[in-house]
């Protein structure tokens, strides 16, 4: 266990070096978040109450999206590179490389949804940042990265890979979408926390199965 941990932790911090050097891939994610917000933001002037109810839906399917951009260009990059096939030469158990990616999608994912929050605060003239939404955000971030990793290393070799992640991820993340939605959208509203907090228990039973999931199935995926 501490050799797949030790062996995720590296891989995680070398696409987080590489990106230190590029700065690429997180300013690309940034950039699409950003616009994303502001056109549905004008989408939504002229009705009030739809910007309101509609809030979260935003924030979260922003974050999926540019969680998929990323997904696509780091095993893109990963595929031109060369390095997929030296990941799986080396002398480590194939749940790190998962694990190692899982991570770094992970990060990238947090930072893109902190930095939307008070981005949104003002955009929106909501009060949106809490703790119960870091909270949200670190368990609905959870099962759509750990899916997203899968499923990238699955699509990355096919031809059409770029498009066909969005694809299989977003009925793979739809009950994460669901569930988060709808209690992210109870803590922007003010709602009492007994109408939210059930959703909470429901996120993290499926990140656990999905987790578990990804795991089991990924050596297999690679070795197709």
């Amino acid at each position: 266990m501490r050799r797949t941990l030790w062996a995720a932790l590296s891989i995680c911090l070398k696409d987080l070096r590489a990106e230190a050097r590029s700065r690429e891939l997180l300013g690309m994610m940034l950039l699409f978040a950003l616009l994303s917000v502001l056109i549905f933001s004008f989408a939504l002037e002229l009705n009030a109450v739809a910007r309101r109810e509609a809030v979260s839906g935003v924030w979260w399917v922003t974050i999926v999206f540019a969680s998929v951009l990323g997904l696509n260009r780091t095993m893109a990059l990963e595929r031109e590179q060369g390095n997929i096939d030296a990941l799986l030469l080396a002398p480590i158990p194939r749940a790190a490389i998962l694990i190692g990616k899982f991570l770094s999608a992970y990060l990238y994912a947090l930072l893109v949804g902190l930095i939307l929050l008070p981005v949104m605060t003002v955009i929106y003239n909501l009060p949106l940042v809490s703790l119960w939404v870091v909270v949200m955000l670190l368990v609905g971030a959870w099962g759509i990265c750990m899916t997203g990793s899968l499923l990238a290393a699955m699509t990355v070799q096919a031809r059409g890979g770029e498009s066909l992640l969005p694809v299989a991820l977003l009925p793979v993340a739809l009950p994460i979408l669901i569930s988060v939605v709808q209690a992210t959208t109870g803590i922007f509203e003010g709602s009492p926390r007994g109408d939210w907090s059930s959703w909470l228990p429901v996120l993290m039973a499926i990140n656990v199965v999905y987790t578990a999931v990804c795991l089991a199935v990924f050596r297999f995926v690679v070795e197709e």
